[in-house]
């Protein structure tokens, strides 16, 4: 990584455009939604022309892309400092949650539909498999799930998603089922499902992990 000392004057002032172009999308984001981002209202709000604008960023998808990069390491380095603290599933799963609720639509741009003609680069997967490693390190030092199932043998022929991690299959089988029930928990609330029903999300959430990292059933 270059040192911000080192740069330049004109590479200092290129960064601090594109930061600013950055914060201005996130607001449209919140505001409007991914799919409605639009370079020229950006362009507007900061007195700039659109082809001035298009000189930090070529177009729609490449901010896009900038952005889901920029949420995708914000959850890997949160991932990494609770590992570090040795707390397990559940500090990651406490991260995951706490992440997700200081700023919604960071979560949704990545976790929620996927925005209409874009297409995310590989080096995103990359740091998206980058925290799913994390994940399977943490469930790999969790007691044994039991006997084989169906799904642990479909899963030894379906590792893409798990970045190479050599874990066994039913650890993958474990940390899967983790990621997708406390992202569903995570959806529902922080899309408002919740509201109206009597449910704390905080206690589901917590309930669902107790489920998760505890010993296995049988």
């Amino acid at each position: 990584m270059v040192n911000s000392e080192a740069k330049t004057p004109r590479e200092r002032y290129r960064a601090q455009v594109r930061t600013e172009i950055k914060e201005r999308a996130w607001e449209q984001i919140a505001t409007a939604g991914a799919s409605a981002l639009s370079l020229n209202a950006i362009a507007k709000q900061m007195g700039m022309s659109g082809p001035a604008l298009y000189r930090y960023f070529g177009g729609r998808d490449e901010l896009i892309t900038e952005l889901v990069r920029d949420a995708y390491r914000s959850l890997a380095d949160t991932f990494h400092a609770a590992a570090q603290a040795g707390s397990g599933v559940t500090g990651l799963a406490q991260a995951l949650r706490g992440w997700a609720l200081q700023d919604p639509h960071r979560y949704f741009l990545i976790y929620g539909t996927p925005v209409p003609g874009y297409q995310a680069p590989d080096d995103t997967t990359a740091i998206s498999s980058e925290i799913m490693a994390t994940l399977l390190d943490a469930c790999a030092a969790l007691p044994s799930d039991g006997p084989s199932t169906p799904f642990d043998a479909h899963l030894e022929g379906h590792r893409d998603w798990a970045g190479g991690h050599p874990a066994p299959p039913a650890v993958l089988h474990r940390a899967l089922t983790f990621w997708t029930r406390l992202h569903g928990v995570l959806s529902l609330e922080l899309a408002g499902h919740f509201t109206g029903m009597g449910i704390d999300p905080a206690q589901l959430f917590a309930a669902e992990l107790d489920d998760l990292a505890g010993p296995p059933r049988g």
